[in-house]
């Protein structure tokens, strides 16, 4: 299947309007020009590589949206997948939490979690429109779910695991008055009470004595499984040294720029959101995206809790860096491929994976077709011409 006339995003360059070819699931050709009888004519839309997620909050509440309203894990599972392919992302790592006995009560408990995870690898079997992996976010001062993460990780259920504290007065929460502001205001309780609750997780850190043998312990089994590690919300120089002798690879949510400096200094790949990229500012006040790209320490963005920005966060970088297209789509690409081992996509070239995106800038960048092994997964069945049967 040639799909023709589209202005293609390599890696080191632009096709103004070029071609490819599908065969086998796999990008058979290239070329430089226009094709005649293709099977699909972009009319000079942008052709993309398929997005790759490495980190995507979403699953949680596709399966219970409000609390306490639950909906069968394979409903959730199938929507959000529709929802991904809607989005251009080809390769989707569902982050999930496993917070025993905490505030986030059943939707991100052990028991929760782990049943998500199973269901979704029996589901991405056969069932499911795009590529599913599971990212899990371990909190070091959770003892109980350590048991969890290492049983998953000797069954080879996991593909990524990220190392976090949130304990407040670091890393994401450094902040402690704003945190307490937030926590106030989203738990609809007086500052006193929001205060009483962050003294009092910032007193059962300092009391538990398990946190650091939990960080060297889950990072052993790991690596010993051949699973790519995360270090998550790095606020200092120390923390990078620490987490990158643990074996970590990716700097997830860096919150300041020496924290990110350091990072690429160490040779771990920085990741960020792209929500916070298409906004140009950390929501919770943190590190900006776009001022990390703008200063090359960003590799990575990750639709974090919003899969809908990936596209526009990329274009948007696109204008305010150096690079132009290229570089700003290799933030979600070809740049998460290599951090995540994934050798056979992250971009369009011959012998790799027909991932592949079509967009246009418009008034506001839209996705308007996604193919994953060559299978179109989405199309909002506007966008495409065809000129001959596929």
């Amino acid at each position: 299947m040639w799909l023709s006339d589209f202005e293609i995003v390599l890696r080191d360059r632009v096709i103004p309007r070029g071609a490819v070819r599908i065969e086998g699931g796999m990008i058979a050709d290239i070329r430089e020009e226009p094709v005649a009888e293709a099977d699909i004519s972009g009319d000079g839309r942008l052709l993309l590589p398929g997005f790759i997620d490495m980190h995507g909050d979403m699953i949680e509440r596709e399966i219970e949206p409000r609390p306490n309203v639950r909906f069968p894990l394979e409903l959730g599972i199938f929507e959000l997948d529709k929802k991904l392919a809607g989005n251009g992302i080809t390769t989707a790592y569902a982050a999930l939490s496993f917070h025993a006995n905490s505030s986030y009560g059943h939707i991100r408990s052990e028991e929760h979690s782990r049943s998500i995870i199973q269901t979704l690898v029996e589901l991405r079997k056969n069932d499911l429109l795009i590529d599913h992996r599971v990212h899990a976010r371990f909190e070091i001062t959770f003892t109980h779910a350590r048991a969890v993460i290492e049983d998953l990780l000797r069954a080879g259920a996991l593909d990524l695991v990220s190392l976090m504290d949130h304990t407040p007065g670091q890393g994401q929460y450094r902040d402690v008055e704003r945190h307490i502001e937030t926590i106030a205001r989203n738990n609809k309780i007086s500052l006193e009470q929001a205060a009483q609750r962050v003294q009092q997780r910032m007193e059962n850190r300092a009391q538990n004595n398990d946190a650091v043998d939990n960080l060297q312990g889950i990072a052993a089994t790991a690596r010993d499984h051949g699973v790519i590690i995360a270090s998550h919300d790095d606020d200092s120089v120390e923390k990078i040294a620490i987490v990158e002798g643990l074996g970590a690879r990716i700097s997830e949510f860096p919150v300041t720029m020496a924290a990110a400096q350091e990072a690429r200094k160490f040779g771990l790949a920085t990741a960020m959101g792209a929500p916070n990229a298409l906004r140009g500012l950390s929501y919770s006040g943190n590190l900006s995206a776009r001022e990390a790209y703008e200063r090359g320490v960003l590799d990575i963005l990750a639709s974090d809790y919003h899969p809908s920005a990936m596209l526009p966060a990329a274009i948007a970088l696109a204008e305010a860096g150096s690079g132009g297209l290229p570089a700003s789509v290799a933030l979600v690409s070809a740049n998460p491929a290599k951090a995540l081992g994934l050798t056979d996509r992250g971009a369009i070239e011959v012998g790799l994976r027909a991932d592949l995106v079509i967009a246009e800038h418009g008034r506001l960048p839209r996705v308007r077709a996604t193919f994953c092994r060559g299978r179109q997964v989405y199309s909002d069945g506007i966008v495409l011409r065809f000129q001959k049967a596929a």
